[in-house]
């Protein structure tokens, strides 16, 4: 008898039924990569062991892995709090930059080489703080994003391609800590310990593929950007502001932002930990008229902030008393097109001219397994097609993609599709 099958009237109500469970993750196999395979080096905390290693580094061979640990989320800028180093002949490094502020010894030693970075644009600002810069660079994050692997986090790459998994933990941990824990010095000389062979394995696949040239490219362009320009009213990225709306409201929030984010600078503290964006919405929110009433606000009732009241209400006063044309405007003005759920109402044209570009930026992104955002940035996309150029033809588009930041690999892609979708509109 088929005991598999039922009959409509024995079959138990939908409801009643146990919640499907999505399908367990099949046990990775991967060898658990748990120490440096040379021993833990002594963190470089001297001039001497700097020299030392600087002088082991110029004698190696090879490209130099190199990472950085920051203390997000605890302190006020992205400064670097330890640096990594390994090359061939030198081993690991584990520099410490709190005494050791200046790096151009090692610079020296290493300038001219080949350095290899995960997600490069994360430590190159912090790295150029204390006399870092590479005149050369290869990025294993953006090459595994090149070669259309699925997942590029460096824990996840390192296991596909090499079959070992690294520690996980202390990524998010306050690195400016001393002395630093010897668990988590084992964890950043982890991070280095295979980069290389990483390194190698992605620029086998990159030339299987034929997309050597177009990793050249995206890492030139990366030293060639330089420094990210400082943000424009960062205090519009206060989280929960949406809910604030009239221009009187923005001024007390900007005027808040700004105390905060001055104590934050003065104390070297990471400016949630001195007072959550909530809280500063919320004192928007409420408009308290004394210092005893700010005080009845939740986070405001705390010591710390008991102590520093003078200053958060002196703040919302300030942008309470503003003149109307000092208060800032709902948006900032920008020179890009609109949203784009607004382009079918303004322009229908370039919606139709967007709407076709994506189709075929999507073709494109599936054919070369490049994800759509590395094949041609959005926002010149989104650019092009608002305003296009004219004449629109082929080499006034190929100019146009150029002079936005366009690599040439990623023009030869897209330039084609892109002119079609302007002309067909």
């Amino acid at each position: 008898m088929d005991t598999t099958s039922e009959s409509p009237t024995d079959q138990t109500p939908a409801d009643a039924l146990p919640a499907e469970q999505p399908p367990a993750e099949p046990e990775s196999t991967a060898e658990p990569l748990l120490a440096p395979r040379d021993g833990l080096p002594p963190t470089i905390e001297t001039s001497t062991a700097l020299v030392a290693y600087a002088d082991a580094l110029a004698g190696g061979s090879g490209p130099v892995a190199v990472d950085a640990e920051r203390a997000s989320g605890y302190r006020y800028g992205q400064s670097a709090y330890l640096v990594q180093m390994r090359r061939a002949g030198a081993g690991t490094g584990l520099i410490d930059p709190v005494p050791l502020p200046d790096l151009s010894v090692v610079q020296a030693a290493i300038a001219d080489e080949e350095w290899v970075l995960h997600a490069a644009n994360q430590d190159l600002p912090c790295l150029a703080e204390i006399g870092l810069a590479p005149a050369r660079l290869f990025d294993t994050e953006l090459a595994a994003r090149l070669a259309g692997l699925p997942r590029v986090g460096l824990g996840a790459v390192v296991e596909s391609l090499l079959g070992l998994s690294l520690q996980k933990g202390h990524s998010a941990a306050d690195w400016s800590t001393r002395p630093l824990p010897e668990d988590w010095l084992v964890y950043a000389a982890l991070d280095v310990e295979v980069l290389v062979e990483l390194r190698d394995e992605l620029a086998r696949i990159l030339a299987e593929q034929g997309k050597t040239e177009w990793a050249r490219q995206e890492f030139e362009a990366i030293l060639a950007a330089g420094p990210p320009a400082a943000k424009v009213d960062p205090w519009r990225k206060t989280s929960g502001m949406h809910g604030l709306r009239s221009r009187r409201q923005l001024g007390m929030l900007r005027s808040l932002w700004q105390a905060r984010d001055d104590l934050a600078r003065r104390r070297d503290i990471a400016p949630g930990r001195v007072l959550p964006d909530s809280a500063i919405v919320s004192a928007v929110q409420a408009d308290p008229k004394t210092e005893g009433a700010l005080l009845e606000l939740p986070v405001f009732r705390g010591r710390a902030n008991r102590k520093l009241v003078t200053t958060w209400f002196g703040a919302l006063t300030r942008g309470r008393e503003l003149p109307e044309n000092d208060l800032p405007l709902h948006s900032r003005p920008g020179d890009g097109p609109p949203p784009v759920n607004r382009w079918a109402d303004r322009d229908a044209a370039a919606a139709a001219r967007l709407k076709a570009a994506r189709a075929g930026l999507a073709e494109v992104s599936e054919h070369w397994s490049v994800p759509v955002e590395n094949l041609l940035s959005p926002d010149l996309v989104r650019r092009l097609m608002w305003t296009p150029p004219r004449p629109a033809d082929a080499a006034t588009v190929t100019e146009t993609l150029r002079a936005g930041g366009a690599r040439e690999w990623q023009i030869g892609l897209t330039g084609e599709l892109l002119t079609e979708a302007i002309t067909a509109s």
